[in-house]
């Protein structure tokens, strides 16, 4: 009764309350994520070397791809979730809570075992080279073996969320970070197992959380519960959920694909340091994203659960709030990466050369930082109405449309620098095409609104 409550609450409570409510704990469990994936890198690169950071750069397409099924299934799931909520239709709900079990189990196991069979000519065609490829694939092997886990963890989470259990999610992602700090040391310098040691920390501690998810949804006093008949899958909902997460899937894969052009083209142009500064760059970006993306998190069911409960005016102000908020954030990116990149690069490594590119690197690629996050609102607001086409879209727009092309002509003009300056410039391009759709949507929904009141009057 206590959760039917707080789904309720979506509808009426003020919107700035409950974007705070649902969006400071996302913020604090995607921080946190990002610190979970940023204190792999410290530990990899201050204890392995500085190669292994180059390695591990190399490993981010294939992450990348595992986080596109990923995501399709938890996004496309929560989303479904959020609107049924809104509807009062809980029995659907419950039935696309266990399609989400089901689904994530058959794409994590398939994806797992299909690239570990395939997994050193991956690593080449990203970008590996005979150096930097052991440290990929001793890293990628371990994370892959344990894919299941990862997707069901990511999954649960976003269900989680959905669920109006926001905090829950948060100690989830935190748990998970502390632990993964405690093991990386140990298992990286004390058991002296190199690049492996982090691969093993953070699968462990993901499948730790993953027994505390489990247990969550096994209560059978929660709303949204494990129980029989919900596991057959059901065509309308695997539809829904697939039609909702091809958005989330195509950035992945988009990224996925973009990293794979970056890769090669800085180490074509300078070598496996540069390759090394990319990832550096990545993780220091990284941070202020997936504060942005906890923002979005917040926003997604109040969003959703307004859209499907047709109360336009408070799905808007929750938008509004959400690009300032994520406009702020990617600010305070931009003057990190232009004031203080130096101590950011020294944080990851000592090597002197791999912190001059890396410095360079996180000037010029974040130099249109500031309005990052208010694009990556704007698409993630399509998505979590259920527009995904739109959604995916904005997102090719800026990565397949406008990115692969800058990256092919300025790369062989500017070199290294070309490949840095494709960035920004792509960022600006797609932050105008995704306030124009905004504006024309907006358009849309006012007219409906109107028309709702005059009808109601």
């Amino acid at each position: 009764m206590e959760n039917r409550q707080s789904t309720l609450e979506l509808g009426t409570r003020p919107v700035g309350k409950l974007l705070m409510q649902y969006a400071v704990p996302a913020i604090i469990a995607m921080t946190a994520s990002s610190l979970y994936n940023m204190v792999d890198s410290i530990f990899i690169g201050q204890g392995v070397g500085a190669l292994a950071i180059s390695g591990l750069a190399i490993t981010f397409p294939l992450m990348n791809l595992s986080a596109a099924f990923g995501a399709a299934i938890g996004v496309g799931a929560s989303t479904c979730i959020s609107v049924k909520l809104g509807q009062k239709d809980y029995k659907t709900a419950e039935n696309i809570l266990g399609n989400t079990v089901v689904l994530n189990t058959i794409i994590g196991l398939t994806f797992g075992i299909v690239t570990l069979l395939l997994l050193d000519p991956i690593l080449f065609f990203f970008g590996a080279s005979e150096q930097t490829l052991p440290y990929a694939r001793d890293y990628m092997v371990i994370i892959l073996a344990g894919n299941i886990f990862t997707h069901h963890y990511f999954g649960l989470n976003a269900v989680l969320r959905a669920a109006s259990k926001p905090k829950a999610a948060m100690y989830a992602t935190i748990f998970t970070v502390v632990l993964n700090t405690i093991l990386d040391p140990l298992f990286i310098w004390v058991l002296d197992m190199g690049i492996s040691g982090a691969a093993y920390a953070t699968i462990l501690s993901q499948i730790v959380a993953l027994t505390w998810q489990i247990k969550l949804f096994s209560n059978k006093n929660e709303m949204l519960h494990f129980q029989k008949g919900t596991y057959r899958l059901r065509g309308n909902i695997v539809k829904n959920i697939i039609g909702i997460g091809i958005s989330p899937f195509a950035m992945n894969v988009c990224a996925c694909l973009v990293v794979i052009f970056i890769n090669n083209g800085l180490s074509h142009y300078g070598g496996d340091m540069a390759v090394g500064a990319y990832g550096i760059v990545n993780k220091v970006a990284f941070i202020f994203v997936m504060i942005v993306m906890g923002i979005n998190q917040g926003m997604q069911p109040i969003a959703g659960y307004n859209y499907g409960a047709l109360q336009f005016d408070r799905m808007m102000k929750v938008v509004k709030y959400s690009m300032i908020s994520a406009t702020v954030i990617t600010t305070s990116g931009f003057l990190l990466s232009q004031f203080a990149p130096y101590p950011c690069a020294r944080l990851f490594t000592t090597d002197r050369e791999l912190i001059d590119i890396s410095v360079k690197g996180l000037r010029i690629t974040l130099a249109a930082f500031p309005i990052v996050g208010f694009q990556m609102v704007i698409t993630n607001f399509f998505q979590s109405i259920g527009k995904a086409k739109i959604s995916i879209f904005l997102s090719l727009s800026r990565q397949m449309l406008i990115l692969l092309p800058l990256l092919a002509i300025l790369s062989p003009i500017f070199k290294t620098d070309g490949v840095w300056m494709s960035m920004p410039i792509s960022d600006a391009a797609s932050a105008v095409l995704a306030g124009v759709m905004l504006v024309i949507y907006m358009k849309k929904f006012s007219l409906q609104h109107k028309t709702m009141k005059h009808e109601q009057e």
